[in-house]
């Protein structure tokens, strides 16, 4: 089917990064407007017609996250409502990506909801980068791609590294993957940190080290950094077992809590993050490069309009 125009439409996320996406493709953002009440209930207008035109809707998961997922689906259920001829989500990070299982009793897997809710609001595709876990993927039972900031994050690293003293870890086990991706194209060894999560108040504890670290620049990887305790025991932990540095890289610098304060106040040397999601305003964090992910989110979404491959992007 042909759609006719190529329209982005922001929600209040993170309207920079929608900007930087439409400008990359080279059109001017759809104007539309969210109104909240004082009961605490909202409005969403889309303020052009879009009948028949082929929607963008960028809205990544960040505080508030709830008011940020209602907004969405309001989005979404107002341009079907307008006649939009297709709905794309690009949703850089996913909300509730991390709850993708059912590891205790009576709770939900609310990842595989918010796929359902989106496809309730009348969504007909999702664009997504780096999930925390791949079957997120398969919640989605309309077409859903997923990019990768891995490959822009290695070539930057690439240019500042040096490969005869550096030495990639995964934060955790379930990490090891993705640094095995880096560690491909960086040409570099791996080690990993086990790690014990204690209960539910976000504690870690690294409890052994897979690999050598003794005498090399350590780069930390993860998908994401949420509240910081992850990142910081292990890069003590490394540290305790030799390692002259640690750098900290991951896509999506969530930075909950006191995160900020607590990686500021580490033996951390420096960070590499990308833009899924806004930088911290209150209290910037120090020593840290964003990335943009603005140039293949756009690649991705002019390919999806054309109906050509979207695989092509990770060649």
């Amino acid at each position: 089917m042909l759609f006719r125009d190529l329209k982005i439409v922001s929600g209040s996320a993170h309207p920079a990064l929608a900007q930087e996406i439409a400008s990359h493709i080279g059109v001017e953002l759809t104007p539309a407007e969210t109104v909240r009440f004082s009961n605490e209930n909202m409005m969403v207008q889309i303020n052009e017609n879009v009948r028949n035109a082929d929607m963008f809707v960028v809205q990544p998961s960040c505080a508030p996250v709830s008011d940020g997922i209602v907004e969405l689906l309001m989005m979404i259920d107002a341009l079907k409502h307008a006649s939009a001829g297709r709905i794309t989500a690009v949703l850089p990070y996913l909300p509730y990506a991390r709850s993708d299982k059912k590891d205790r009793p009576r709770i939900s897997i609310a990842a595989r909801l918010m796929a359902d809710l989106l496809e309730t609001a009348g969504c007909d595709r999702v664009l997504t980068m780096d999930l925390h876990s791949p079957q997120v993927q398969g919640f989605f039972r309309i077409p859903t791609d997923q990019m990768t900031a891995i490959p822009l994050i290695a070539d930057h690293l690439r240019q500042s590294i040096d490969p005869a003293s550096s030495v990639l870890v995964a934060g955790d086990v379930g990490e090891s993957k993705d640094a095995a991706d880096y560690a491909s194209r960086l040409d570099l060894p791996v080690a990993v940190v086990d790690k014990r999560r204690l209960g539910d108040d976000e504690r870690v504890k690294a409890v052994q080290l897979i690999g050598s670290v003794d005498g090399k620049h350590a780069i930390i990887v993860d998908d994401e950094v949420a509240s910081g305790g992850t990142m910081i025991e292990a890069a003590e932990f490394v540290m305790s077992h030799g390692a002259k540095s640690v750098r900290v890289v991951a896509v999506h610098p969530i930075l909950s809590g006191r995160a900020v304060q607590r990686l500021n106040e580490s033996m951390v040397k420096d960070f590499v993050f990308t833009n899924t999601v806004p930088a911290p305003q209150a209290e910037p964090l120090r020593d840290v490069t964003y990335l943009s992910v603005a140039p293949l989110l756009s690649r991705a979404i002019q390919a999806i309009h054309r109906g050509s491959s979207v695989s092509e992007l990770f060649r």
